[in-house]
């Protein structure tokens, strides 16, 4: 029998819905699931450490590994550079474990596109609400109310996309949510496929409605 071959779980949101939440419990849940780690050409914050939060790197040492091709997927967030180094991500999958990736649509299109695209399974964590996203990212406290607006601001773009992934989870309660997701992974190992009924689609497709009329109004 063959050994199995790793699976790219990817998340995406919009910021406060609640993916890093969740991408926590996850690896929490099962520490065989590696948590990918990014570089990216931001400073550190206070207690994180390199090669552990993410790979620090000069703005030089981001281009070479890109011009190298040595990128699974990258991008522009908020004025800094941030990336997946292919490498270990294909060591990790090889060895038989899970690779989770806490990713944009960006990132998100360019893993199930590269060469590893056939492992992907793609997670997009919708808010209940516009209101609800932004009193989120309050809460959390990590941010001025500057960077909070311009997150707000972007949150469209983000939600927008959600069609493109085959997976799409409301996060109204973690505990719900964070089920569901164990649930979708677990089916993934077993080899089903994604099925999305046309009633569920229509809902989903009415809620992102409403989350449009509400963005539109924001001030």
């Amino acid at each position: 029998m063959d050994e199995r071959r790793g699976l790219l779980l990817i998340l995406s949101s919009p910021s406060g819905a609640g993916k890093s939440a969740l991408a926590a419990r996850l690896v929490q849940w099962d520490p065989d699931i590696s948590f990918s780690v990014s570089a990216t050409t931001r400073h550190p914050r206070p207690g994180e450490v390199d090669g552990r939060d993410y790979r620090f790197l000069s703005a030089a040492d981001f281009q070479k590994l890109v011009d190298d091709g040595e990128m699974l997927e990258h991008a522009e967030v908020f004025g800094n550079r941030y990336g997946t180094p292919s490498a270990p991500v294909r060591r990790t999958i090889d060895a038989g474990r899970d690779v989770l990736f806490d990713v944009d649509w960006q990132g998100a299109e360019q893993i199930r596109t590269s060469s590893l695209g056939d492992r992907t399974v793609s997670i997009f964590i919708l808010p209940p609400s516009i209101a609800e996203l932004r009193e989120r990212l309050v809460r959390r406290g990590q941010d001025s109310e500057e960077v909070i607006a311009n997150r707000m601001r972007r949150c469209w773009n983000e939600i927008r996309r959600w069609e493109d992934y085959e997976h799409v989870l409301v996060n109204k309660d973690l505990d719900a949510t964070f089920g569901r997701l164990k649930s979708i992974l677990v089916d993934a190992r077993a080899g089903a496929q994604p099925d999305i009924d046309a009633g569920a689609r229509a809902k989903l497709k009415d809620r992102v409605q409403r989350l449009r009329a509400e963005f539109k109004k924001m001030p």
